[in-house]
């Protein structure tokens, strides 16, 4: 089953369902639109009639990080829309088409700012758009309501799926460096409102240690 809800007037959130459980992507219907992930094989003719549904082709990609349902419907979106592919320089992607850009740390791609944020993986990016008050956080961060608790709140990917949960948290801190309203996630539900002040409660807990205010490249 596919999902589609507007977050914004130009925004568009694609929820897909397969391989076990929903996830989303997400296309930005601007002047030249820009999907962020592509969903897994799997999901990737479902995604193709959603965005041929929505008549939204998009003349870039760019990917979060190169887990199986972020980077799996690659080839398919390649083939069927022929985007512009922006990947990190730290993916091992296993994909029939090579990536026409790669990009690192605080590079600017196309509306947004890349910001590594490693530990879940170590490819793993968000995405920072300040002029429009948004971030899609990918993995770097998830709903909280994934994990049972209230809607509107952020918690890190689970420790089970994520290489360095430390280096995880110690690199959230990269994201209070931008600002921004909304928090698009991949799972679980998104934040719309005070997503970087959440972030910030989230990081700068009570009787927090001096020496932890340290990131890992």
């Amino acid at each position: 089953m596919t999902e589609t809800r507007k977050v914004t007037d130009d925004i568009y959130e694609i929820d897909l369902s397969g391989d076990g459980e929903p996830y989303r992507v997400f296309l930005f219907d601007r002047e030249e639109p820009t999907l962020i992930d592509s969903g897994s094989a799997g999901t990737a003719d479902a995604l193709c009639a959603e965005l041929d549904r929505i008549d939204i082709q998009p003349e870039h990609l760019i990917i979060t990080h190169a887990d199986f349902d972020h980077i799996g419907g690659f080839d398919s979106i390649v083939e069927e829309y022929d985007p512009e592919t922006y990947v990190p320089k730290e993916s091992t992607p296993d994909t029939q088409f090579n990536p026409d850009h790669r990009f690192s740390h605080e590079d600017t791609v196309l509306d947004f700012v890349a910001v590594h944020a490693p530990g879940h993986k170590e490819d793993n990016y968000a995405l920072v758009d300040e002029d429009n008050d948004v971030a899609v956080l990918g993995d770097v961060l998830i709903g909280a309501d994934r994990r049972g608790m209230p809607e509107g709140y952020f918690v890190l990917t689970e420790a089970i799926y994520s290489d360095d949960l430390i280096a995880a948290e110690r690199n959230l801190e990269r994201l209070l460096e931008y600002e921004f309203d909304i928090g698009l996630v991949s799972h679980g539900s998104s934040v719309h409102k005070d997503a970087r002040d959440k972030i910030e409660s989230y990081v700068e807990f009570p009787a927090k240690p001096e020496w932890s205010n340290k990131t890992d490249s």
